[in-house]
């Protein structure tokens, strides 16, 4: 059997490499690609006679699949699926599994370092100093005492609202299975964006999540509110936030998660709305977040390998 790893995952290859093969035991051969390409031709070349393959997020279709008679498992590198055609795999009889819980620490911190950034104006205030100017009309403000509004509450979204508490923020909470957590008012989610000085977004893409944050719903919040995504870009209804951002019907945005992987056109909404600070969908990515998620690859290997699959997606 072969497994191929179709792309670096952010450690040193020659470990990546070395953790595979200790995986897997012996039982298959292992090929590692040392750049990543998204291109389906190079998808069907690298993919086309392996049993396994590991991929992060990039796409991964039928179109590709279709070429791959041999493929049994796919080993996502990654939180979310939906990049992957998992409608095909369940009709393929392959089998998924991904990586939840690598990142919940390193994005959540990404989260309150847009928080703050823009609470605080930091890129205009470090602009000032540079222009040899004062603190003139960049006061911020606390977090403690603000309405902090958690939409979607699994680990990182309850690790972000443990974080909000910390803060002393009174925290909201929305999601569709309510869960018990301490500190959070659970509430629905017209309420949260109603009442929330600042809310964060951590729901995944699904047909029901796209477009959640649409014009209707920015209508509701309010003129002072922050909105922070970090989860996944067609969460948001883009041209509708800039406009909202643009008028002064929110004050601002932190987005890290757009409707294409970087790099992002420069003519994006977004990029030209007033007070948003944009990051190239980095906040699942650190030192210590790309170490655990290369063990959690090889883990999920080796259990798929013994029969006991991990992390199930189908």
């Amino acid at each position: 059997m072969k497994l191929a790893l179709l792309e670096p995952l952010g450690i040193p290859q020659e470990k990546l490499v070395a953790m595979a093969e200790e995986a897997v035991g012996g039982r298959m051969e292992v090929v590692a690609y040392n750049d990543r390409a998204e291109d389906v031709p190079t998808l069907i070349r690298r993919s086309k006679d392996a049993d396994a393959v590991v991929l992060s997020n990039f796409q991964y279709r039928r179109e590709v699949m279709e070429h791959c008679p041999d493929l049994k498992y796919i080993d996502v590198a990654f939180t979310g699926v939906d990049h992957v055609d998992i409608d095909y795999c369940k009709e393929r009889g392959i089998h998924v599994s991904n990586c939840a819980g690598y990142s919940t620490v390193a994005v959540a911190d990404l989260v309150f370092g847009m928080v703050i950034g823009l609470a605080r104006k930091v890129a205009e205030c470090d602009a000032a100093v540079r222009q040899e100017g004062t603190k003139a009309g960049l006061v911020g403000f606390e977090l403690e005492g603000r309405k902090f509004g958690v939409v979607g509450l699994g680990a990182i979204g309850s690790r972000v609202a443990v974080i909000a508490n910390a803060f002393g923020c009174e925290v909201y909470g929305y999601s569709r299975s309510p869960r018990d957590l301490p500190g959070v008012k659970q509430v629905d989610l017209d309420t949260l964006l109603r009442e929330c000085d600042i809310i964060s977004l951590h729901v995944p893409a699904t047909a029901e999540t796209r477009g959640l944050i649409n014009a209707e719903r920015i209508a509701q919040m309010k003129p002072t509110a922050l909105l922070i995504n970090t989860a996944r870009g067609p969460v948001v209804d883009s041209r509708a936030l800039a406009d909202a951002l643009n008028e002064g019907r929110i004050a601002g945005a932190g987005i890290d998660v757009f409707e294409m992987e970087p790099p992002v056109p420069r003519d994006h909404p977004l990029l030209s709305a007033k007070n948003v600070i944009a990051t190239p969908h980095v906040a699942f990515a650190t030192q210590q977040s790309m170490e655990k998620r290369a063990v959690t690859v090889c883990e999920n290997l080796r259990a798929w390998l013994d029969g006991e699959q991990k992390n199930v997606i189908c």
